[in-house]
């Protein structure tokens, strides 16, 4: 089944022959980024560490009839990262997302080195080395935009998450760095920061009631985001209609950042 084309009036929101990739794809937000970019018209490589997962995903992209693809990716590891980038040389690659990343609450007076280099080599080491690979192809092109997955971390601190703040706070830094450097390429680099968003990764979280409760009511939405809410964010800063913007961090929180 075809995707429906956009009236003329949204054509700046259409990602049509555009090529997608969205690393941590097969769950979460980054599954849902994937539908959402397929849904605009984008061709969507959808890349992870698990080929069942990710199979299952290209299922459910076949939907919108642009040629989804599968990649196998451990943005842990910069060997499986330059042998996975190497696969996509010779095409165009016009978006790339890092989405990929993990979350553990610890005091920080527990926290090893074994702890923090997991956070941190997959939130900020491993985005860095994806936003590389990918820039080196879209130099090539002349063009390209890519979208760190930043956090509320990036801006506030959350006690007993040092490492993770630590990683998202070196994103949205890197994000900048990076906007900064290859804007004469032609590439744009921004960031997303979602607020408080039920997914696998924070279940443990929402299983509290009363932090529940005493959460939503910091929210002047008043209420948590659902995963389509960060989808038009995607598609916005991955299009044409954020042409002149780059090095920017947009926060998808119902107003929390901006209540604190």
């Amino acid at each position: 089944m075809q995707s429906t084309p956009l009236p003329p009036g949204l054509a700046p929101f259409s990602l049509r022959g555009k090529r997608a990739l969205i690393t941590g794809a097969t769950r979460g937000i980054g599954q849902a980024l994937a539908i959402g970019l397929a849904q605009a018209g984008a061709q969507v490589i959808v890349a992870g560490r698990q080929r069942a997962a990710l199979q299952e995903v290209v299922q459910q992209l076949n939907n919108w009839g642009e040629h989804p693809e599968m990649l196998l990716l451990d943005v842990q590891d910069p060997a499986s990262i330059e042998t996975a980038f190497a696969t996509l040389a010779g095409k165009p690659l016009d978006i790339l997302i890092n989405n990929a990343g993990i979350e553990r609450l610890c005091p920080s007076l527990e926290v090893d080195e074994t702890l923090w280099d997991s956070i941190v080599g997959t939130n900020l080491k491993g985005a860095f080395f994806c936003a590389q690979a990918a820039a080196r192809l879209m130099v090539e092109q002349g063009s390209g935009s890519i979208i760190n997955l930043c956090s509320l971390t990036s801006e506030v601190g959350v006690p007993g998450a040092t490492a993770y703040g630590a990683s998202k706070s070196g994103l949205a830094g890197m994000t900048r760095a990076l906007a900064s450097e290859w804007a004469t390429h032609g590439i744009r680099v921004n960031g997303i920061g979602p607020g408080y968003f039920q997914t696998a990764m924070t279940e443990v979280f929402y299983q509290d009631n009363g932090w529940r409760e005493s959460m939503q009511d910091k929210i002047p939405l008043g209420r948590f985001g659902k995963l389509s809410d960060l989808t038009g964010a995607a598609i916005f800063l991955a299009g044409p209609a954020a042409a002149y913007i780059t090095g920017q961090i947009l926060y998808v929180d119902g107003g929390y950042l901006a209540s604190i």
